[in-house]
C-alpha cells in the first residue's frame, strides 16, 4: 500500500518516520530498537499493524522492554486497500495520532465468581446425554422437562430432577431457579431400585422413575412397593423448588429469558446438536473468577425517572435490553451484573444523569478532537466519522480485503475515519454535534443487525433530532446518518454514495466534558456561531431533550408543585410574590410538572431556543396575592383561595359562615378565631 512518511510526519508532528516493508521478518531488528528507544523514554510504542500484533507482544516479552506499552491500530484495511489509497494518507496519520493517545482511564470493575455448579435444562435425552459429557468438568445437575422414555443413568453420580421451570433470574454465578414437579415420585429420594416399576400393573412407571399420570388407575401397588425410601407420595403438594446455581445450560426450544441479551453464565442451545457442542465448549471456561468494566456511571440528582410518585423518564428503563435497569423510588438502579455495556441508557438520558465508562465521554471526545487535527493538518477535508463496534470492524476489514483482491470492490473511502466503541448505541448527540463542531463534515452511525431491536430505532430518533437541529440552523440534513449493513458490500455501497455534509469556517476549541448538557450547550453554541443562517427558536420533535412549556393560566392556581418536582431546576417560584419562573435551558422535557399539575395546567413544547432568553428566568405565570381577611396578611393567590372556597362551601363542614370564612384567613388567624368563638365545637364537649 502507499504510505508517505514525510506527510505522515508533518501531519503527526512526531519527528521523522520510517516506513517498513518487512518488519515482522527481516526488519525485527527496528522493531527490537524501537522498544528499546521508548522504554528510555518512558513512552508507548505504536506498530500500526494488527495482523502480527500477535508475534509482535511475544517479541517484546521475551526482551528486556517487555513493560512497554504497545499500541496496535490498522491502517491497511482501513486506508491502505482501497480505491482511493493514494489519497488515504490524512486518514492515516488521523488513525496513527489517536492510536498516541494514553489509554482511558479505567473502569470500576464488577466481579464475577462460578465454581461449576451448572443447571441442565430440557428433554431427558438431550439433558441426561449431556449431564454425562459434562459431570467429569463442572458439577452438574439435570432438569428433566419433557419424559421421553430416556431412562435415568444406573449411577447417581450427579443430582436428576423432574418438573417445568417456573422461574429463572440471576447472572454468572448467581442464579436462583425455581420449577414444580406434580409427579407424586420425588427423584431426590428415589434409588433407581426398579421396584415400582414391576408393581405398576398399568405399566404407568418406567426407568425415568416418573409416573405416566395418563396411564396410572390408582392402583397405589408402587407406595407400598417404595417401602422405608418413601419416594412415592400422591398427596405430596406440588410447592416450588429453589436452588441456586453458578451456570445454566438451556437445551429447550423457548429461552428463559424474553430479553435481547440474556444474562452472562446462561447459554441457550436448544435442540440443534451444533449449537450444543458450542455452547458447552462455552461453559466449560465459565469456571473461576472474572471481572469487566462497569460500564455506566449513574448520578440520581439529576434523574428525572419520578419524584413523589409521579411518573416521569423512563427511557433509560425501556430500553435496556439486558433488563438491568430498574425503578427505585425517585430515581433507578442498574445491577453491573446484568449490564453489558450498550450504553444506549446514557444516549436516550435526556439529563445526564446516566453516563457511559469504557470510555468516559471526554476521552472519546479527546480521540476525535486529535483525529481531526491529525487530517486536517495532513490536508483532508469533508471528513467523515463513522462509529462502529467489533462487528462493525469486521465488515470494515471485509470491505478492506475485498478492495485488495475482489474486482471491482472499493473499500473504504480516503475520507472515511473510522472510529470504534464498544458499542454502537453508546454515543449519541453529545459526541455527535461536537464532532460536526470539530470540523467533520458528517457523522455516520453504523449498525449491523446484530443490536437489539429497541436501538436502531433510538438511533434513529437521535439522528432525527440532531438533524432538526442542524436543519434549523441551515445546515440542511446531510450532518448525521444512521447506517445499516450486513455485509462489506452494503457497507461499501453506503460509504461510496454519502454525500458532502457540512462545511465549518472554523473548528471548535472546547473539550467534551464528563456532564452531557454542557457539552450539548458547548457544541450548540458553536454550531450556532458559524450557522448559515441566523436563527432563534428551533421546532424538535417529540422526544427531544430540548423544550419549553405552555401553560394554562385560567387553570393554573400557583400551587407550585410543579417546582418541587422538576429534577433540572428549571421551574422556579419567587419567594417575595406569586410568580411561577421557568428557565428553557434547564428543561429536559422529562414530563414530571405535566403529569404532577393537578389542574392539567401545563404542557410539554419540544423546542430548541437558541435566544438568551433561554438562559434566565421568565415568568410564565402571575397572580394577585390574596389577603387574609383579618390581619390582611398577603397568603396564597386570590384565585387558589376563591377555587377552595368555590369547591368547599357545599360541604357540611363549611355549612356556617365562619368556618367559610375561616378559608380566607392566614394560618395564625384561623387559630385564634376558633379560640375566640364561643360556639366552637371542642373534644372536651364530648359526652360520655
Amino acid at each position: 500500500m502507499p504510505l508517505d512518511g514525510k506527510a505522515l510526519s508533518a501531519a503527526l508532528s512526531g519527528g521523522e518516520l520510517t516506513i517498513h516493508h518487512e518488519l515482522c521478518h527481516a526488519q525485527i531488528g527496528a522493531f527490537e530498537g524501537a522498544l528499546r528507544e521508548a522504554a528510555e523514554g518512558v513512552d508507548a510504542l505504536t506498530v500500526a499493524c494488527t495482523q502480527e500484533a500477535p508475534l509482535f507482544a511475544e517479541v517484546a516479552g521475551n526482551s528486556d522492554y517487555a513493560t512497554v506499552p504497545i499500541r496496535f491500530v490498522n491502517i491497511r484495511e482501513t486506508g491502505g486497500w482501497s480505491a482511493q489509497a493514494r489519497a488515504a494518507t490524512p486518514k492515516m496519520a488521523a488513525l496513527l495520532a489517536a492510536a498516541q493517545l494514553p489509554e482511558p482511564e479505567a473502569a470500576a470493575a464488577v466481579s464475577y465468581a462460578s465454581n461449576g455448579a451448572t443447571l441442565i435444562i430440557g428433554a431427558a435425552r438431550d439433558a441426561l446425554a449431556w449431564a454425562e459429557r459434562l459431570s467429569s468438568q463442572l458439577d452438574v445437575c439435570a432438569l428433566i422437562t419433557d419424559l421421553d422414555g430416556t431412562p435415568l443413568p444406573m449411577s447417581r453420580a450427579y443430582p436428576v430432577m423432574s418438573g417445568q421451570l417456573s422461574r429463572l433470574s440471576g447472572w454468572l454465578g448467581a442464579f436462583e431457579a425455581e420449577w414444580t414437579n406434580p409427579n407424586p415420585i420425588d427423584l431426590d429420594l428415589c434409588t433407581r431400585c426398579g421396584a415400582c416399576v414391576s408393581a405398576c400393573p398399568e405399566g404407568a412407571i418406567d426407568f425415568a422413575y416418573q409416573i405416566n399420570l395418563d396411564k396410572c388407575t390408582g392402583h397405589r401397588d408402587c407406595v407400598p412397593a417404595c417401602g422405608e425410601v418413601r419416594a412415592i407420595d400422591f398427596a405430596r403438594p406440588a410447592a416450588p423448588r429453589r436452588e441456586k446455581f453458578d451456570l445454566v445450560f438451556d437445551l429447550r426450544e423457548a429461552s428463559a429469558f424474553a430479553q435481547h441479551q440474556p444474562p452472562q453464565g446462561y447459554v441457550h442451545a436448544g435442540r440443534d446438536p451444533l449449537r450444543q457442542a458450542i455452547a458447552a465448549l462455552e461453559l466449560a471456561q465459565m469456571v473461576g473468577e472474572f471481572e469487566k468494566p462497569k460500564y455506566f456511571r449513574y448520578n440520581a440528582k439529576t434523574c428525572a425517572h419520578s419524584r413523589s410518585e409521579q411518573a416521569g423518564c423512563n427511557r433509560c428503563i425501556d430500553i435496556c435490553s439486558t433488563q438491568a435497569i430498574s425503578p427505585a423510588g425517585d430515581g433507578v438502579t442498574v445491577e453491573p451484573h446484568l449490564c453489558m455495556g450498550c450504553g444506549a441508557c446514557a444516549t436516550v438520558c435526556p439529563s445526564g444523569a446516566m453516563t457511559y465508562a469504557y470510555p468516559g465521554a471526554p476521552e472519546l471526545g479527546a480521540r476525535v478532537k486529535t483525529m481531526l487535527k491529525a487530517y486536517t493538518q495532513a490536508g483532508g477535508r469533508g471528513a467523515v466519522l463513522l462509529i462502529h463496534d467489533a462487528a462493525g470492524r469486521k465488515l470494515i476489514e471485509e470491505a478492506g480485503r475485498a478492495a485488495r483482491g475482489k474486482s471491482g470492490a472499493r473499500g473504504l473511502p480516503a475520507r472515511v475515519l473510522p472510529l470504534e466503541v464498544h458499542h454502537s448505541a453508546s454515543v449519541g448527540l453529545d459526541l455527535w454535534l461536537s464532532a460536526l463542531a470539530y470540523g467533520t463534515a458528517q457523522v455516520a452511525v453504523l449498525t449491523t443487525g446484530e443490536e437489539a431491536p429497541q436501538y436502531a430505532k433510538a438511533l434513529a430518533a437521535q439522528v432525527g433530532i440532531g438533524t432538526a437541529v442542524l436543519g434549523g440552523m441551515g445546515y440542511g440534513d446531510e450532518g448525521l446518518a444512521l447506517l445499516c449493513a450486513t455485509s462489506a458490500e452494503e457497507l461499501e455501497r453506503a460509504l461510496w454514495d454519502r454525500p458532502a455534509g457540512l462545511t465549518l469556517a472554523k473548528p471548535a476549541g472546547y473539550n467534551v466534558a464528563a456532564e452531557k448538557r454542557v457539552t450539548l450547550d458547548f457544541a450548540i453554541e458553536h454550531l450556532t456561531r458559524h450557522a448559515p443562517k441566523p436563527v432563534q427558536m428551533i421546532a424538535l420533535p417529540a422526544g427531544a431533550p430540548f423544550g419549553a412549556l405552555t401553560i394554562n393560566r385560567d387553570t393554573c392556581t400557583l400551587c407550585l408543585s410543579c417546582v418541587g418536582v422538576c429534577p433540572a431546576a428549571a421551574l422556579a417560584d419567587n419567594p417575595d410574590t406569586p410568580q411561577l419562573r421557568f428557565i428553557e435551558r434547564n428543561c429536559v422535557q422529562c414530563g414530571l410538572c405535566v403529569n404532577t399539575c393537578p389542574e392539567d395546567a401545563l404542557a410539554l413544547v419540544p423546542r430548541l431556543n437558541l435566544a438568551d432568553t433561554a438562559r434566565k428566568p421568565q415568568v410564565i405565570n402571575e397572580a394577585q396575592p390574596f389577603h387574609c381577611v383579618r390581619c390582611s396578611k398577603p397568603f396564597g393567590t386570590r384565585q387558589m383561595v376563591d377555587s377552595m372556597v368555590a369547591k368547599l362551601s357545599g360541604h357540611s363542614m363549611f355549612s356556617t359562615g365562619d368556618a367559610l370564612k375561616r378559608l380566607q384567613m392566614c394560618a395564625d388567624c384561623r387559630v385564634v378565631d376558633m379560640m375566640e368563638n364561643k360556639n366552637e365545637a371542642s373534644i372536651l364537649d364530648i359526652k360520655r
